[in-house]
Parts: C-alpha cells; structure tokens; sequence
C-alpha cells in the first residue's frame, strides 16, 4: 500500500515538474495589470425576487479569483463596468408522470450583459440575448420540488457567472 502512496506521489510530482517546465499556464486566470470592476446589480424583470442579488454574488466570487482583478459596487475609481439585465424566467414542463403531472421542469432564463471599458467606452462583451436551461424533477414532496429548483437555478447562476468572467480573461489583454 505504501508503495502505491509513494509511486502516485512520485508520479504527481512528475506531471507538475512537466506541466511547469513546458510554460504550461492556466488561460482563464487573469495576471496582468490590475483592474477594478464595477459590477452593477442586474436589473430583474421577473417576478424571481433575489434572482438579482444571486447573480451578483456568483460574478463577485468568479472575480475574486483572480489577485488581480477586483471587485467593487463604486463606479468610481473602476476600470470596467459589468452591467446586465434578467430579462425573463420560465419553468417549461419537460415530461409527464401517468398521472398526467409535470415529472420534469426547465428553468429557462433569458438575460443580457455588458461589459465596457470605463475611460475608453470600448465594448469588450455585448450579449443582448442569451437562453440559459437547467432541468430539475419533480416530486409530491414540495419541500424536495423547491430543493431540486433551488439547485437547478443555481447551477444556471454558476456556469453564467463562470462564462462571464472567462469571458472577461479573454478580452481584457486586448485592451
């Protein structure tokens, strides 16, 4: 058993000499000049209360990764401005059980997003239409329906975040 610990150790320490030695580096982590980001709270056209106040926070966390990107709800001082909108939510029913009820439901959520330099006013993101979808199933139990939900729309809240800010890595060298 030892002697598995000690090849899987030896083998790991290995790929990582490898992987730096090559000038292998990560593309979605930011390390060039600092920059500040005004992320604005995204207005909310739905009847989704705190759906807003969500996404803030997943983009805030994805931000945060990177020492040097930060974030802040002052426009001024900022480099960029985040700023977007919820513009829709519907919950589709995707399958039937035998008695005729919803099985499985989509959380359909429409928004749009901007991203641009503050000094310049150059865009370096504009999507004005974006569909994102997350299936969950239902159930009589109410409590494990709203759990199923909750989880389906923040998976929804997370992989939006993270397109956001790989996004913004991409771009940001450009400017």
């Amino acid at each position: 058993m030892k002697k598995h610990r000690l090849l899987l150790l030896a083998g790991t320490a290995l790929l990582l000499t490898v992987l730096a030695s090559c000038g292998y580096h990560n593309p979605f982590v930011y390390s060039g000049p600092e920059k500040t980001i005004y992320i604005t709270e995204w207005k909310n056209r739905t009847s989704e209360l705190g759906l807003d106040s969500q996404i803030y926070r997943s983009l805030a966390r994805w931000f945060q990764k990177s020492g040097s990107l930060h974030v802040t709800k002052e426009r001024t001082g900022a480099d960029l401005i985040l700023a977007g909108e919820i513009v829709s939510i519907s919950l589709p029913s995707r399958s039937y059980n035998a008695n005729r009820g919803a099985a499985e439901v989509e959380i359909r959520l429409r928004v749009r997003y901007i991203l641009k330099d503050i000094a310049t006013g150059k865009v370096l993101i504009e999507t004005p239409n974006e569909m994102w979808t997350e299936s969950y199933l239902t159930s009589t139990n109410t409590v494990t329906v709203a759990e199923n939900e909750k989880v389906a729309m923040e998976t929804i809240i997370d992989d939006l975040s993270q397109k956001i800010y790989q996004r913004t890595i991409v771009q940001l060298p450009r400017l």
